[in-house]
Order: structure tokens, then C-alpha cells, then sequence
């Protein structure tokens, strides 16, 4: 089993900002794949399914991105796995708008769901980096995170969360560059 998460702030006031990609990407995945209905657990929404021969939890912690690690290590004893067995989708400020590039551990690069993620499970875990783009200037950051998107970029963005959505069987498998590539090349058309 794997448990998929996705980063952001609960709440409709939230629904649309940059930092709440990780939450529209597997809201994606648990629609494009039949994914059970919501259920309340693990200071969270969860969704069960399977994706190719792999069973996944969706997760999406109601605990704020601030405090998101929680509802992680929560979910992570329970199923009584292993840090490997997670996977964060989160948005990522050094990354050009809607790219999609995937690593394992690392540092949290500021991200307080991150941060958060690392404090409660340790730094071993799979991050979905779903690029937002840099403002340009540190004091415009905030800002640009905690924004929603433009109209101009709900194309784009619709088609990068169904190309991961679509390519999810070659992160559930393991194989991640096959899952970057295949993002990349449908974003591509």
C-alpha cells in the first residue's frame, strides 16, 4: 500500500491558491481512477483505490499545511509503513509553472507542509513537485503562494493535473522518470 497526499489549506476560501496544487492533484487522480467516496480519518479526507496492481490512500490533511505532518504520521502508523511508501504533491516555487518533476527526499525549501511532512515521518518520503513559478522578488512570494490562480492559467493547470492523473500508473509502479517523461511529453501536445 501507498498513501498519496496532497498538500494545502482546507476550506473554498483556499480552494483556487497555488499552495492548494497538491490537493486539486489528487483530486484528479481519485477522479480519472474511481477512487472510493471521502471519508473523515487521519485529521483528514482519505479516498481508497488502486492504480494499476497498487493500492493507494489518498490523503488530504484538514489540519492546515502548517500542521499537514500530523495527519501524514498518522496515516503512516496506522498502515504501519514506511516513510518510502509516501508520496507528497505539493506546489514548488522553483519550478517553472505547471513542470512536474519528482524526488525523494531532500530539503523543504521553506514549505511549511514540507517541513511539517519531514518533522512527523522523517525525510525519506516521495515529493510531486508541481511547479507555481517565482514572482521575481522574495517580498512578492506570499503573495504569489497564497494567490489563486489566474484565469489565463486554468488551462494549463487543468491539463497538467490530467496528465499526472493519467500518468499516475508509472508513479504508483515506482518508475518516476517514466512519470516525468510521460507528464512532459503529454503537456507537450
Amino acid at each position: 500500500m501507498q498513501i498519496w497526499v496532497g498538500l494545502g489549506n482546507p476550506g473554498a476560501l483556499y480552494a483556487m491558491h497555488r499552495h492548494n496544487v497538491g490537493f486539486m492533484a489528487v483530486d484528479a487522480i481519485a477522479e480519472v481512477h474511481g477512487f472510493s467516496p471521502v471519508k473523515k480519518a487521519f485529521q483528514g479526507w482519505t479516498q481508497e483505490g488502486r492504480i494499476g496492481g497498487e493500492k493507494i490512500l489518498l490523503l488530504k490533511p484538514a489540519t492546515f499545511m502548517n500542521e499537514s505532518g500530523r495527519a501524514v504520521g498518522e496515516a503512516m502508523r496506522f498502515y504501519k509503513l514506511a516513510p518510502e511508501d509516501v508520496t507528497t504533491f505539493h506546489d514548488e516555487l522553483d519550478l517553472a509553472p505547471f513542470k512536474v518533476k519528482v524526488k525523494t527526499g531532500g530539503g523543504t525549501a521553506g514549505h511549511n507542509g514540507l517541513r511539517s511532512t519531514e518533522a512527523h515521518i522523517g525525510n525519506n518520503f516521495r515529493r510531486v513537485r508541481l511547479g507555481i513559478g517565482h514572482p521575481g522578488h522574495k517580498d512578492r512570494v506570499t503573495g504569489h503562494v497564497l494567490g489563486n490562480y489566474a484565469k489565463s492559467e486554468i488551462e494549463p493547470l487543468s491539463d497538467m493535473l490530467g496528465a499526472l492523473a493519467a500518468e499516475a500508473d508509472w508513479l504508483a509502479r515506482g518508475d518516476d522518470v517514466r512519470f516525468m517523461n510521460d507528464v512532459a511529453l503529454r503537456l507537450q501536445d
